[in-house]
C-alpha cells in the first residue's frame, strides 16, 4: 500500500493535493526555509476545505533544530492549537546541541499531541547517528520519520533509506522526501522499499499583478520569481501517485 503525502504551503495547495489523490497533507508556511508552523487561519480553513489527513509542522522558525525555552513553549501551544482545530497529527523534530534527538522534549510533544499522530521530520537528517536516532524516535512514540537518507535528496540517500526500512522492521514508517518527483519516484520505489513518499508537487504560477515596480525586490532569493506564487499542482500530484503505484505493482 502506497501513501503519498503532499507538503502544502497554502489552503489552495491543500485542495489541489486532495483533488490529485494525495493521502495526507503536511501543512507548512515558509517552504523556502524548510517549513514553519502555519497560521491559525490557514490550519482552520484547510481543515474546513479538505477531508484527508492534515499534519501541520510544529516549527517556530527556520534554521537549526535546537530550540530555546521560549521557542519550545511556542511549540507546545501550537500542538494544542492543531488538536483543537481537528488536525489528524503534527510534525515535529527537536535535536540536542550534539546532534542527537532531544528525547525529553520530543516525548512531551508526542504526549501533548495524543491522540493525534506524530511524524518526526527531516531534523532526522541532521543527527550524528541515524540508526541511533531511529531507535530514539521509535521509543518516544512517533509513527513515521520523514527523511532524505541524510543527503540533500532522497535519490542521493536511497541506500540509507533502504537500510532504515530494514532496520525499522515495521516498527515505524520510513517516508522518503526531498527532491521526490514524478520522474524519479518509480526508481525510489524499486530501490528503497519505501512505501510512503513526501513531495510538494509545486510550480510557480505567475502573479496577476499588472503594475510591477522594477526598483524594489521584496524577496531577494536567487531563482525565486518575485511575482510568482508557489502552489501544489493537482495534475502533478496525480502523476506522482499513479507512477508510484504502477512501480509498486510491477515490483510485486
Amino acid at each position: 500500500m502506497l501513501t503519498l503525502e503532499i507538503c502544502a504551503g497554502s489552503v489552495a495547495s491543500c485542495i489541489a493535493a486532495e483533488q490529485g489523490g494525495a493521502h495526507r497533507i503536511e501543512l507548512c508556511d515558509n517552504l523556502l526555509e524548510g517549513g514553519t508552523t502555519p497560521s491559525y487561519g490557514t490550519i482552520a480553513l484547510a481543515r474546513e476545505k479538505v477531508n484527508i489527513d492534515i499534519y501541520p509542522i510544529i516549527r517556530p522558525r527556520g534554521g537549526d533544530f535546537l530550540y530555546s525555552d521560549l521557542e519550545f513553549e511556542t511549540m507546545k501551544r501550537d500542538v494544542v492549537m492543531a488538536k483543537q482545530l481537528g488536525c489528524n497529527g503534527v510534525v515535529i523534530g527537536i535535536l540536542t546541541a550534539d546532534g542527537r534527538v532531544d528525547k525529553q522534549r520530543c516525548k512531551l510533544l508526542v504526549d501533548l499531541a495524543w491522540p493525534m499522530g506524530v511524524t518526526f521530520h527531516r531534523a532526522f537528517d541532521m543527527t550524528d547517528n541515524p540508526f541511533e536516532a531511529l531507535e530514539d524516535i521509535i521509543a518516544i512514540g512517533c509513527e513515521r520519520i520523514l527523511t532524505s537518507g541524510c543527503r540533500n535528496t532522497a535519490v542521493e540517500g536511497a541506500s540509507l533509506l533502504k537500510d532504515l526500512v530494514i532496520r525499522a522492521n515495521d516498527r515505524i514508517a520510513i517516508m522518503a522526501g526531498s527532491g521526490v518527483r514524478s520522474t524519479n519516484i518509480a526508481d525510489l520505489v524499486k530501490t528503497t522499499d519505501v512505501t510512503e513518499f513526501h513531495t510538494s508537487a509545486k510550480a510557480y504560477i505567475d502573479s496577476k499583478m499588472q503594475f510591477r515596480n522594477p526598483n524594489v525586490s521584496m524577496g531577494g532569493i536567487p531563482g525565486v520569481p518575485e511575482y510568482g506564487i508557489s502552489e501544489t499542482q493537482e495534475k502533478e500530484v496525480r502523476l506522482i501517485r499513479e507512477t508510484a503505484e504502477k512501480a509498486l505493482t510491477d515490483k510485486h
